[in-house]
């Protein structure tokens, strides 16, 4: 599988080199040079298989032959080692619980099969690799939970100060060894431009290598389609038609359930939810794109004024937006709705989402689903990493699970700093 950068100003690469540069030269984001669907065989028989075979049998084609067979299952079985389960809220309506590993978010999936395909990529190499990754709350901590310990890779984490929750926050300044936290004195969009013009500073890039942990790498944004895979074996058997309602921030979770889609996943619709930084919403409706500064909400994860793979889905419908608009729908959602959704869920079936799964949620309902239809959202994070909103929105506790008592009481180190110009000095040192 060959890989090209969608800017088209840049060499096609392979699997390993498009994970391990993570951005292309001209600043563009990598995709795949083609995507064959999967026999029908495959969709016919699905509930027959583990997550493990599943998962294999989609990504094999994106690795191609630069992982063996072997190594390539052990780490999806490594990787998947958790449950994806689909939990009925109402009839027509379940919620896809992502939060079951280890710093209980659904990025934890595509941070472990990154940092294990770089360890293996690695493996008889003594150069090391910088992973630099910007978050705006739950990418950090499953990026330094995955990568901790890997041989040969240090891990940089940008992160927004106070725009994250305590427990993000926790997750992502606490761990030492190869992982070290970057406090920025800005907004999501500050971190993650500091992080693609590192990319393309000469000064830095001809010294160390750098890749990124974000959506924006192939092998973070990629294993993401399991998900959907995942959900559509346990809900086949309704016998009625799909839609995903995926709360969206930096788009690369519903892009890769596109992917799924062009696998051959049977889905009716996508729905795109997301809070008050309506971007993709609004260029729906007018067609013109106009990123803005993002804003801060309860949703933090989404808080994103320009979604870096928005172009990716563009690309899926070779950007057509006639042909998005058949298949891919966006709603955008307030706080104030979302904590009306929480209590709505709560007080309704006693099930305690979060404010990403809330605005889910909110995205199915703006739908009117029809009875043909059952419509799944994507619970992102367990509430824990919410904790403060969740209690006081629903008047309730929420039981603090294990992975999170691991790390709530240890001390926070982190180095603040205010431009990029620190950034450089600090990946210089």
């Amino acid at each position: 599988m060959q890989y090209y950068s969608l800017n088209n100003k840049a060499p096609k690469v392979t699997f390993s080199e498009a994970v391990i540069k993570g951005l292309a030269p001209d600043r563009g984001l990598y995709f795949p040079e083609n995507i064959t669907p999967l026999p029908k065989s495959f969709f016919d028989t699905i509930e027959n298989l583990d997550n493990v075979e599943i998962a294999y049998q989609a990504i094999q084609q994106f690795v191609g032959n630069e992982i063996p067979e072997t190594e390539l299952r052990d780490i999806l079985k490594d990787v998947l080692s958790f449950d994806f389960p689909v939990v009925e809220i109402e009839d027509n309506i379940g919620t896809l619980e992502l939060f079951h590993g280890p710093t209980m978010a659904f990025k934890d999936v595509g941070a472990r099969f990154m940092a294990r395909c770089l360890g293996y990529f690695n493996r008889d190499n003594e150069n090391h690799v910088t992973v630099l990754v910007a978050t705006s709350g739950d990418t950090g901590g499953a990026v330094a939970n995955g990568f901790l310990g890997v041989k040969g890779v240090d891990v940089v984490i940008l992160y927004p100060s106070g725009k994250v929750s305590e427990i993000q926050e926790k997750q992502l300044t606490t761990l030492g060894q190869n992982i070290t936290a970057l406090e920025v004195d800005g907004v999501f969009d500050d971190c993650q431009e500091m992080v693609k013009t590192a990319f393309l500073d000469h000064s830095i890039t001809d010294y160390m290598q750098l890749t990124s942990a974000n959506s924006i790498n192939v092998a973070r944004w990629l294993p993401q389609l399991f998900y959907f895979l995942f959900a559509y074996k346990q809900v086949k058997g309704k016998g009625k038609d799909i839609v995903f309602s995926v709360p969206s921030g930096n788009f690369g979770n519903i892009c890769a359930g596109i992917v799924a889609h062009k696998l051959g996943l049977p889905v009716k619709q996508f729905i795109a939810s997301t809070n008050v930084n309506d971007t993709v919403v609004r260029y729906l409706e007018t067609t013109e794109y106009t990123p803005q500064p993002s804003k801060a909400t309860i949703s933090n994860a989404m808080d994103v004024g320009n979604p870096s793979n928005f172009v990716r889905i563009q690309q899926l419908f070779n950007n057509n937006i006639e042909d998005l608009k058949k298949l891919f729908s966006a709603y955008s959602f307030d706080d104030h709705q979302t904590k009306k959704a929480m209590k709505k869920v709560f007080n309704k079936t006693g099930y305690i989402a979060d404010p990403h799964g809330a605005v889910g949620y909110l995205g199915l309902k703006n739908r009117n689903l029809n009875e043909d239809e059952y419509g799944i959202f994507l619970e992102t994070a367990h509430p824990v990493k919410f904790l403060d909103v969740v209690e006081e929105t629903l008047d309730t506790t929420v039981k603090i699970p294990s992975q999170i008592q691991k790390v709530i009481n240890k001390e926070k180190k982190s180095i603040a700093i205010k431009s990029y110009d620190k950034l450089k000095e600090h990946l210089l040192q």
